[in-house]
């Protein structure tokens, strides 16, 4: 046999599987081949979408089903034993495995990150390769684990009978989860992007508790009834009739997993703390879903149950740990076991990317100032004083500033799709129904076909809380746009929203994070791969704040009789001597012009709001805000920027034109560059503004990094045909390239270089594949014909 004739696969199955069988690896359990780890980060184009490559390993081994302890990479016999060392190890630093091979069939280069002689690289022959046990037993030693704790960490997983395994992020929160809690830590804070499964995370470590009988009695918290109810239907299901909803104020002692709404165990009075009916040591196990909300403060209801059951051990959930002078995650449930960012989420592609289209309005950049003794619409006086961005909405409203508003957002569906799921968040209750009104004025026709179109769902509006499941549930085409203040900032699992209207004045990051976390899942079955954020009040220059997706940092420990107002729950100081508009006195209302102030919202019942009607206000910019490969807001030009990321590859003109010439396939490297971060789409927009013209994505790169002047695809095509290019081919060959330079014409490079276009017109008319090949001589005289014609079409560039 010659090893070295063989493929990768040949390789793995001829001598690496064999080499694990034999040292006791069990291959229906043990052995996972080709092993996804990420999906790719999903690339955006304009309006359309790809995804960046996966990773994926060779090999993972597994002690015991859903415990990776190793990685494999495996090369074919024409690289060194080595070589795939680099890239296993990239590997298991993402799935934090600490024995790493690599292997081309003759032996294996084993990497062990733990080794206790200091040798951490050696070689191994192929009847060398560790056992299980043996790897795990030095795991274990390394972790200074006893026989019990090994097999509370071994305890097997909740399997449906599918074979679904969970994310490898899941898999690293889970079993450190279950590994901290062994070593006896009480206090666990597990930090996971909305949308990365928290819940499903919590079901495996609560049932692993469950099934080996360290936990018995387990009380799940949740601060929304919503969450409690899908939590039970969908990832706590397997639970069965061990599990009940705490509910009507009864404690039912006879159940061992309880779930409960936290406002339903507290209440203002002690007769009516339902928790208390339990002793302080009933429970074994607490988890906390969404812990930034209420336990998070010392003085919470949520901190009084935690202290109540301080002989449980305590989890903590949330996707924005909140860390403020008065509010700490960290402080009660110390640093986080496991972080799963934003960032990191969309970069493995389990995550929806985003696009961000800031507008800019005049009076928001510019503020108004009233005319001396200005009357507003209800007849009130108006304060003489500049009114700004902090001020709109809040203290005064300008009724066409709303206008102009819903006029951009269905502007945008417009362009886009009419029936997006859309989230508009608005500064309060008074916001959001005016920006409803303004909304179904600006979509007429569709709210004339179905009122729900646009819905105002707030935490005092009945009908609209009722409408909520509908806008979650991906099959309900209604309601289509939903605005809101507070209530869907969390909890609110909205799969299909693809723009979220940013009207509200953020300045807490914890919410900033929430709220673009209703956008981030992906659902491919209804074509969410990506969402729009549309920023009207400037919220996403948080994305530049060093806090945005790194991980949580204490900044504050709480100290004994010190409250002063927390940094991220108030605006900004203001300059010296300019008054906060958040405490200004306005005279009181009369009988003639009271506003129904139930309708301003709770927490505002006393706030007074001038309403102006007939200001004029005009958007001033309005721009795509771009984000690069890594996820960083590209802050130069899309020219510089597109500039800047070629010459990473190319120095000059002439090493790209070598590159496009010997390439295969064209298209090839221009995914490529997509997937660096090249908008090619974008940049057509903006050469093509200044043409109207529409160009391929050669000549784009060349004209916007070279200065080259750039052809149109039919510009190109026309000078192929003058030059007598197909006079060298029979008469059916020439059909073929005519039409392939229509194809080009029409739709691309990518078009012709798939020889599956001669199954569609018009070449299905000149001939059957088969036919049509043959008349080039064959499929690599075929293939070479239309390497020659795209040499021909890109010459040009040269000459």
């Amino acid at each position: 046999m010659n090893k070295k004739a063989l493929s990768e696969r040949d390789i793995c199955t001829k001598f690496i599987t064999p080499a694990l069988e034999q040292a006791g690896w069990d291959i229906a359990t043990q052995i996972r081949e080709e092993f996804s780890l990420t999906k790719g980060r999903i690339i955006v184009r304009g309006k359309l979408h790809t995804r960046a490559k996966h990773k994926r390993a060779d090999y993972v081994l597994f002690y015991k089903p859903n415990l990776p302890i190793a990685i494999i990479e495996a090369k074919d016999n024409k690289h060194s034993l080595g070589d795939g060392m680099q890239q296993a190890l990239g590997y298991a630093e993402l799935l934090q495995v600490p024995f790493v091979f690599s292997s081309n069939g003759n032996g294996f280069l084993f990497h062990n990150k733990i080794a206790k002689d200091g040798v951490i690289e050696r070689e191994l022959s192929l009847d060398q390769f560790p056992s299980a046990g043996t790897l795990w037993q030095w795991w274990a030693e390394h972790q200074g684990l006893n026989t019990q704790q090994q097999e509370l960490v071994a305890q097997d997983y909740y399997s449906d009978g599918s074979n679904k395994t969970p994310r490898y992020y899941q898999l690293l929160a889970i079993n450190k989860t279950i590994e901290a809690i062994v070593k006896g830590q009480q206090r666990i804070l597990l930090v996971m992007a909305t949308g990365t499964g928290k819940t499903y995370t919590a079901f495996q470590i609560i049932w692993r508790l469950w099934k080996s009988r360290t936990c018995k009695r387990i009380l799940f918290l949740a601060d929304r009834n919503i969450l409690v109810d899908q939590t039970m239907t969908n990832d706590f299901k397997p639970f069965g009739s061990a599990m009940t909803k705490i509910q009507k104020r009864q404690a039912n002692k006879s159940y061992e997993i309880y779930l409960s709404l936290y406002q339903a165990v507290t209440g203002t009075e002690e007769a009516s703390n339902i928790y208390k009916q339990f002793s302080p040591d009933f429970f074994d196990l607490i988890v906390i879903d969404e812990c930034h909300r209420g336990s998070a403060a010392a003085d919470s209801a949520w901190r009084e149950i935690l202290q109540y059951f301080s002989s449980a051990t305590q989890i903590g959930l949330t996707a924005t740990p909140k860390e403020t002078k008065d509010v700490s995650n960290i402080d009660y449930f110390g640093q986080p076991t496991y972080t799963y960012s934003l960032r990191q989420g969309i970069e493995d592609g389990f995550l929806a990317p985003y696009k961000v289209v800031r507008i800019d309005l005049d009076k928001d950049l510019t503020g108004w100032r009233p005319d001396k003794g200005m009357l507003d619409k209800y007849g009130n006086e108006i304060e003489d004083r500049i009114y700004n961005q902090r001020d709109f909405d809040r203290n005064l409203v300008l009724e066409k500033r709303t206008d102009i508003v819903a006029n951009k957002v269905s502007e945008f569906l417009k362009a886009t799709n009419r029936f997006d799921k859309t989230i508009v968040f608005c500064d309060n209750i008074d916001h959001a129904e005016r920006m409803r009104q303004a909304l179904v004025n600006e979509n007429a026709d569709l709210v004339a076909q179905n009122s729900k179109y646009v819905m105002r769902i707030t935490g005092d509006n009945e009908e609209g809380k009722l409408e909520l499941d509908n806008f979650i549930f991906p099959e309900s085409k209604y309601p289509v746009i939903a605005t809101t203040s507070k209530l869907m900032t969390t909890g609110v699992d909205a799969q299909t929203c693809k723009l979220i209207v940013l009207d509200q004045r953020i300045q807490s990051m914890t919410e900033f994070k929430q709220i673009i976390g209703r956008g981030t899942r992906i659902n491919e079955d209804f074509n969410k791969f990506y969402f729009t954020i549309l920023d009207f009040k400037k919220a996403t220059e948080l994305f530049a704040d060093p806090d945005f997706d790194g991980d949580p940092v204490q900044i504050y420990e709480p100290q004994i009789n010190e409250s002063p107002v927390p940094p991220d729950e108030q605006d900004a100081a203001l300059p010296d001597g300019e008054e906060n508009s958040d405490d200004i006195t306005y005279p009181e209302l009369t009988d003639a012009t009271r506003v129904d102030i139930s309708e301003l919202g709770d927490e505002e019942s006393g706030v007074r709001r001038y309403v102006v009607s007939n200001v004029i206000v005009k958007v001033v910019a309005e721009r795509v805000q771009y984000f690069d490969a890594n996820g960083k807001l590209i802050t130069e030009s899309l020219k510089d920027y597109t500039r800047k990321t070629l010459a990473k590859d190319f120095s000059s003109l002439d090493e790209f034109l070598r590159k496009w010439s010997s390439a295969e396939k064209k298209q090839a490297i221009i995914d490529e560059l997509a997937e660096q971060g090249i908008f090619f789409e974008a940049l057509a927009d903006e050469v093509g503004k200044q043409s109207g013209k529409t160009f391929d994505p050669f000549d784009l790169l060349c004209h916007v990094a070279w200065d080259q002047p750039p052809l149109t695809r039919k510009e190109r095509a026309d000078q192929v045909k003058k030059r007598n290019y197909f006079a060298k081919y029979s008469e059916q060959a020439q059909q073929v390239l005519q039409a392939l330079l229509d194809k080009y014409t029409d739709e691309g490079v990518a078009a012709i270089e798939e020889t599956q276009v001669l199954t569609i017109a018009p070449f299905s008319q000149l001939g059957t594949p088969i036919e049509l090949i043959r008349a080039f001589g064959g499929k690599d005289q075929y293939h070479q014909a239309v390497h020659e014609l795209e040499q021909a079409l890109y010459e040009l560039k040269q000459e």
